[in-house]
């Protein structure tokens, strides 16, 4: 419960991304306009009878409760029930209203000449979503999978049909249509969510185009390797990695192409070294800079998980000489934290990404590969406890030679 003391100290720290100023004489779509922004963001507050200044002019409007209240059910959709507080005296016979807004479980527009517009909260201000920022939001609500969405242009025939063949009979054990009945593929391709009625997904190209780059620049990693613990112009190697996220195999189960996961671990050993060790004292053997499942787990968490809506950037695997950094795009999904994901935590922003490269093998069945494999996999291999840091829309991963 806010005080009037607490109420003085946040006016005195003036507007920012949770604080609101208003007058109380505001129209109404102009308030819904601020409910919105903050239920669209983390939650915050409109504190009515402020001015921008922060100086308090009080309230004045008559039943202000119910006309809020009135907002939020007729100019925002869908309504929203607010905790709503009138601090007495603020000033000298004059009132502050508290209006409290919690982060919204949907996507909240504001209501108004009959149409439908969406606002989120960047800094001090209130403005109207972008198409990008407004795709991004419906996602992190869960309101639709961006990983479901049509790829314009792409088809069947842009998918590596060896590649397909080899997940559905090898890896699923299913029967699959012959090569030549190309309505048995639509089906199955249907029913498996890799294609959708407008055409091929964003996760078909991803897991199996034959050129996911033509269609989606971002799907793919920036891998550098600097001689020293620090970014420098003077890199051993740099490489763009590209293709889709799944190897292929033949029928023995050896690798014929390498997947994405393949291609950053084949970078990784060619840029750190290996070392020799005696086990027990008797056994010399080979200790490589980092475990391979580590470095796995690590790159397959990174490409199935990533915000793919951000286009302009693509997973980047940095290697120092103390130390590998793998960054994703993005924040983390669906309230997950790096605290949760030590724990366990399962919450996927890309299922059936996930699901894909679950049956190959890559993820652990129980969602616990960060605390099992990652953690577990970097304190048995050199004591050391790996970072995991979520920092201006980008999730890092970091491991210690």
């Amino acid at each position: 419960m806010t005080t009037r003391t607490e109420l003085l100290e946040i006016i005195a720290n003036g507007e920012n991304s949770e604080v609101e100023f208003k007058r109380d004489d505001l129209q109404n779509h102009l308030l819904a306009k601020e409910i919105v922004a903050f239920c669209n963001f983390e939650g915050g507050m409109v504190l009515l009878g402020v001015e921008d200044d922060g100086s308090i002019s009080g309230l004045n409007r008559t039943n202000l409760e119910d006309w809020i209240t009135t907002t939020c059910r007729d100019k925002i959709r869908p309504a929203v029930t607010p905790f709503f507080k009138t601090i007495r005296n603020v000033e000298h016979g004059k009132d502050v209203a508290i209006v409290r807004l919690p982060r919204g479980a949907d996507v909240h527009g504001q209501w108004h000449n009959n149409k439908h517009t969406y606002y989120i909260r960047v800094g001090a201000q209130s403005r109207e979503a972008s198409p990008e920022e407004l795709s991004r939001l419906f996602q992190q609500r869960g309101a639709f999978r961006v990983e479901l969405r049509p790829i314009s242009g792409a088809t069947n025939h842009d998918l590596d049909r060896r590649r397909l063949k080899d997940y559905f009979s090898g890896i699923r054990q299913q029967e699959i249509p012959d090569d030549d009945d190309d309505a048995g593929w639509r089906t199955l391709l249907f029913n498996t969510e890799i294609m959708v009625e407008e055409g091929v997904t964003l996760a078909g190209i991803l897991l199996f185009g034959k050129t996911p780059n033509r269609f989606l620049p971002q799907a793919g990693i920036d891998a550098v390797a600097f001689p020293g613990t620090e970014k420098d112009y003077a890199m051993r190697e740099r490489a763009t990695l590209r293709g889709p996220m799944t190897p292929l195999m033949n029928a023995t189960g050896g690798l014929v192409e390498s997947g994405l996961a393949e291609q950053a671990l084949e970078f990784v050993k060619r840029n750190t070294p290996v070392t020799a060790v005696l086990e027990n004292g008797v056994r010399r053997v080979e200790k490589p800079a980092y475990p391979d499942e580590v470095i796995r787990e690590a790159v397959v968490n990174a490409l199935i998980h990533r915000d793919y809506l951000l286009t302009s950037t693509d997973i980047e695997l940095a290697i120092f000489k103390d130390r590998m950094e793998i960054l994703s795009p993005g924040k983390l999904p669906n309230g997950l934290t790096p605290d949760r994901m030590r724990q366990g935590t399962r919450a996927a922003r890309n299922p059936l990404l996930k699901d894909v490269m679950r049956d190959y093998g890559y993820l652990e069945h129980m969602g616990m590969g960060v605390p099992r494999k990652i953690i577990r996999g970097m304190k048995e291999h050199n004591q050391t406890e790996p970072d995991l840091i979520e920092n201006n829309e980008r999730f890092l991963v970091r491991l210690f030679r």
